[in-house]
C-alpha cells in the first residue's frame, strides 16, 4: 500500500483521482478547501481528509502530511470567476508547490518522492524544442498578462523543472499537461506525447478529467509508466482527438 497526498483533491479531477487511488487500494490524504464534494467518499477505509486551505498550512503540518509519503499530488487550480481569477492568492499553485517540495525536504525521505503536478497545454517544455508560431506568441503573451492562473501555472512548473530539476536526490516529478477538459463517465482510450501535437491555443484537443486522473494514477502505481515520464511534461489527449 502506498501513502498519497493530494491537494486540491475535491476539484473536478483532484476527487477521480482520490476514488480511482481508492480503488486500487492505495492509502490517500487529501487536502481540500471543503468536504462537500467528497461526500461519496468521505467514508473510505483509506481515505484521511484534511480540511484547510492548502497555504494557510504551517509548515510544520506540511511537512507532517508529506511524512512517509510516497507521492504528492497538486490538482490544485483557480476557480474560474472574477474572485477566483484576479484575487488572492494569485500565487496558490506555484506557492503550494515550492511550499510541499519544501516539506518533503525537511523529512529526507530515504527514496525519492513522486510529484506529480497537474498544468496546462498552453504550457511550453522549456527543455524541449516546442517552437510557437507567432500567433500563438501573441496569445500566449495576453493570457499571461490577463489570466493571472495562467502564469502561476507556467511558474510552478517551472520551479519544478529548474529548481528540483533531473537530479534531485529527494524529489522525481512530472507536470503533466491535460488539453481542454472535459467530463466523461469512464475512462477511455488516450494518448500521451512528450510534446503537443496540436496548438493548444490555435486547435486545441479535448480530454477527459477520469483520464487525466487514470494516467496520473499511473505514474504513481506503475514503475515502468513513472520511468518513461518522471522530469518531463508529458501531454494527455483523448484518443479521438490526437487522432484528428
Amino acid at each position: 500500500m502506498m501513502n498519497i497526498l493530494i491537494v486540491g483533491a475535491s476539484g473536478a479531477t483532484g476527487r477521480l483521482l482520490v476514488k480511482d487511488l481508492l480503488d486500487r487500494g492505495e492509502k490517500v490524504t487529501a487536502v481540500v478547501r471543503s468536504t462537500e464534494k467528497l461526500n461519496t467518499l468521505l467514508h473510505a477505509t483509506n481515505l484521511k481528509v484534511v480540511e484547510a486551505p492548502v497555504l494557510e498550512l504551517s509548515d510544520n503540518t506540511m511537512a507532517e502530511l508529506v511524512r512517509d509519503c510516497d507521492a504528492v499530488v497538486s490538482c490544485l487550480g483557480h476557480n474560474m470567476s472574477f474572485k477566483g481569477m484576479y484575487g488572492k492568492p494569485r500565487r496558490l499553485v506555484t506557492d503550494a508547490t515550492r511550499r510541499l517540495c519544501a516539506a518533503i525536504g525537511v523529512n529526507k525521505p530515504q527514496k525519492p518522492v513522486k510529484f506529480i503536478l497537474m498544468n496546462t497545454s498552453g504550457n511550453q517544455n522549456r527543455d524541449l524544442n516546442e517552437p510557437l508560431v507567432s500567433a500563438e506568441k501573441i496569445a500566449i503573451a495576453l493570457l499571461q498578462i490577463l489570466v493571472p492562473p495562467f502564469t502561476d501555472n507556467i511558474e510552478a512548473a517551472e520551479y519544478l523543472r529548474t529548481q528540483i530539476g533531473q537530479h534531485h536526490s529527494l524529489i522525481e516529478w512530472a507536470a503533466v499537461r491535460p488539453d481542454s477538459l472535459i467530463d466523461e463517465d469512464s475512462v477511455s482510450p488516450y494518448e500521451i506525447h512528450p510534446s503537443p501535437i496540436r496548438s493548444a491555443v490555435l486547435n486545441p484537443g479535448k480530454v477527459s478529467r477520469i483520464n487525466v486522473a487514470r494516467f496520473m494514477a499511473e505514474l504513481i502505481c506503475n514503475n515502468d509508466t513513472w520511468k518513461r515520464w518522471k522530469g518531463q511534461m508529458p501531454l494527455i489527449y483523448n484518443r479521438e482527438t490526437a487522432e484528428k
